[in-house]
């Protein structure tokens, strides 16, 4: 049985990288939540673009940033740690730069602005995992991530916060938040590379070409665990929109729910559930995860009047869910993965990750054109068939 561990926030934020780092994160994540709100509305109303044509250069984005996962992984088996977190942050100050500098109608240059943000944002998750791991131990590295995932809840719902007051100010307002954006990322790779992590760099003799460990059954799991990061920002928005014709009240107050839930919960359930197996508790997600989106089945039954508050009550479990997931995933594929090959380790665990979150969209909204049924009923099988995966092992 593991040793629970306790909350002692000092040595949780030094567990996590120090307060230079944890500074880091904060603006990091205030940058990326200034940013996320607005980008889809730049290529449209500054840059003239169609719809169709904005989302493609951003899909396309994601989904070519997920190419430099191996290089990431690699990078990080040679002993670099906080050089590769204020790399990801950097190239993120390349995909700003580029906004102001496209004429209107190029969507060549915004396409190539969101391959530099999404190469920023697909390296940083397994860069700083790995820094984490460098620092801190066995139940206190899954703490300290989970302190991490809090700050950068925090500063993505503060950020969004400021963004969403400052788009009625128009295109002016679009591009001033752009290029604080952009000094917010910058801002935050000086303070992550003044940090200096680096770990024992893996020789020829101690397993440098060793492979890593493939964790098949794992990363297909977490190819179906992943669509619970976008239940609240696009499956709950748009049954509550498009099926029970809720006011948009409902799916802001979800979406925020969500947002404190996990800044006041994610480290205290986390540190909780440290005296389980990480495996035992990822399942345990899946379960969770597995019953709301069967609430959510129904309560989108109740139609519209009691419609719309069963959902936002469900929401709740479905974050639970996402608070034992984020909790655990990530850790146990630290724990899994012998340190010589822990950088490709967790850059194959971000691909499975990164996939999951860049085809969601498009999953759940084909779903949802078939019904209630055809899309909780679907996500309900599938993580309930991802649990069973996950608690069995491979």
């Amino acid at each position: 049985m593991a040793t629970t561990t306790k909350i002692r926030p000092r040595a949780l934020v030094r567990a996590s990288g120090g307060p230079r780092y944890a500074l880091a994160l904060a603006v990091d994540a205030l940058g990326t939540g200034l940013l996320r709100p607005f980008l889809l509305l730049y290529g449209v109303t500054v840059l003239g673009l169609s719809g169709p044509v904005t989302g493609i250069a951003m899909t396309a984005g994601v989904v070519a940033g997920l190419g430099c996962l191996p290089v990431v992984g690699r990078w990080l088996d040679r002993g670099a740690r906080s050089t590769v977190v204020a790399a990801s942050m950097l190239v993120r100050v390349l995909g700003v730069a580029l906004l102001p500098a496209t004429p209107a109608g190029n969507a060549w240059l915004f396409a190539t602005a969101a391959l530099f943000l999404g190469i920023g944002n697909q390296a940083w998750p397994a860069a700083h995992a790995a820094l984490v791991a460098t620092i801190a131990h066995g139940r206190e590295r899954d703490a300290a991530l989970a302190t991490a995932r809090t700050l950068r809840n925090a500063g993505l719902g503060a950020g969004g916060l400021v963004a969403t007051a400052c788009l009625a100010g128009g295109t002016t307002a679009l591009q001033a938040l752009a290029a604080v954006t952009g000094l917010a990322y910058l801002t935050a790779a000086a303070l992550a590379w003044s940090v200096h992590v680096q770990a024992r760099p893996a020789t020829a003799e101690a397993g440098a070409d060793e492979p890593a460990p493939r964790m098949r059954a794992l990363l297909a799991a977490n190819l179906v665990y992943v669509f619970c990061l976008n239940v609240p920002e696009i499956a709950l928005p748009l049954v509550l929109a498009t099926q029970l014709h809720a006011s948009p009240v409902w799916s802001a107050a979800v979406f925020v729910a969500n947002t404190v839930l996990v800044v006041t919960l994610q480290v205290p359930v986390t540190v909780l559930m440290s005296r389980f197996p990480r495996r035992t508790v990822l399942a345990v997600a899946g379960v969770v995860l597995t019953a709301s989106y069967l609430g959510f089945l129904a309560a989108t039954s109740l139609g519209h009047g009691w419609g719309a508050p069963a959902v936002a009550a469900v929401s709740v479990v479905c974050t639970l869910g996402e608070i034992l997931y984020a909790g655990s995933a990530t850790a146990l594929v630290a724990a899994l993965a012998p340190v010589r090959v822990l950088g490709r380790a967790l850059a194959r665990f971000q691909l499975s990750t990164g996939f999951g979150l860049a085809v969601s969209p498009a999953v759940i909204t084909a779903l949802a054109a078939r019904g209630p049924a055809a899309l909780w009923g679907g996500l309900a099988a599938a993580t309930l068939l991802s649990a069973a995966v996950a608690g069995a092992g491979g």
